[in-house]
């Protein structure tokens, strides 16, 4: 079974504008759509679109939890959260007009009696398994709150992979994560410096695994992505030249098409091409792709 954690879900409240953002006084929208977001539940749907059953978990809290829950099963994705006493389900703003800009929300409070919950659902993980942490940890949890997580089930032999920043990756690498995923700003807050080139890419993208990620995927937005694999095989893909629609959840809709496309292969080169081509179809949708295009 594959399991997606989002200790952090959202309702995104997406909405598209007639015009140019208005900085100083009031726009007006031409769309709206609620979407049931986080970066766990975007992997789960976009794994059940290419085949693959999920759970996704975490933490709902309050009536954004209650509607984000049901948004989910009506989805079609199974779910099992955790929900929380205090405060509620985060609701983000996806503003799209002349550009994009992003509100998010800040989310619940989570106590040690709910990390004690998520853990028991997830102590059914066995040998096999996939475990995939993704996005912001909630600011009433630790930075070691993935690693503690990995931590848990360092001796069972599951693929465990990573989608987070700062230090909550960071953190986590000392329990060999079998695949992360920062993009290239990312790469830039980690090591300090500007990336120009695919040579620099690939040059931290190995200190990342001198760190202990095994294999380490770097989203590259139109540019497609570059994969140092843990037999340190450079894989280079380009993203298909499209007007793009949507970049949220196109980096989740990677991962998944990488977990789907190794699981369907165990070849890395398959792997990363689903993983781009997943991303895209998502970049070229409205919200998380229903179909990827397959090729040879």
């Amino acid at each position: 079974m594959i399991y997606t954690v989002t200790l952090n879900p959202a309702i995104d409240y997406v909405v598209e504008l007639n015009s140019a953002i208005n900085t100083k006084g009031i726009n007006r929208n031409i769309s709206e759509e609620i979407q049931v977001g986080g970066k766990g539940v975007n992997f789960s749907t976009m794994l059940r679109n290419l085949g693959y059953e999920s759970i996704a978990t975490g933490f709902i809290a309050g009536f954004t939890g209650y509607g984000l829950e049901d948004g989910i099963k009506k989805n079609g994705l199974n779910c099992d959260f955790v929900f929380v006493d205090k405060g509620f389900t985060r609701i983000n703003v996806k503003i799209k007009a002349d550009s994009e800009m992003e509100i998010n929300g800040n989310g619940p409070d989570i106590s040690c009696e709910d990390m004690d919950k998520l853990y028991k659902k997830l102590d059914k993980i066995t040998d096999g398994d996939v475990l995939v942490l993704s996005g912001s940890v909630p600011k009433s949890l630790s930075e070691y709150t993935y690693a503690n997580i990995l931590e848990r089930y360092k001796d069972r032999n599951i693929l465990s992979i990573v989608d987070t920043t700062g230090n909550n990756l960071l953190n986590t690498l000392k329990f060999f994560p079998f695949l992360i995923k920062p993009n290239v700003h990312e790469l830039e807050d980690i090591f300090h410096n500007t990336i120009e080139n695919d040579e620099k890419i690939v040059e931290c993208a190995k200190k990342m695994q001198e760190m202990g990620a095994r294999n380490v995927l770097v989203s590259m937005a139109g540019d497609g992505a570059l994969l140092l694999d843990e037999k340190n095989h450079v894989h280079r893909m380009k993203s298909p030249t499209v007007t793009v629609i949507n970049s949220v959840g196109a980096g989740d809709s990677m991962v998944a098409g990488f977990i789907a496309g190794y699981l369907n292969s165990g070849d890395f080169t398959q792997a990363l091409k689903l993983s781009v081509m997943a991303g895209s179809a998502t970049a070229f949708s409205k919200g998380i792709a229903e179909k990827v295009p397959m090729f040879s």
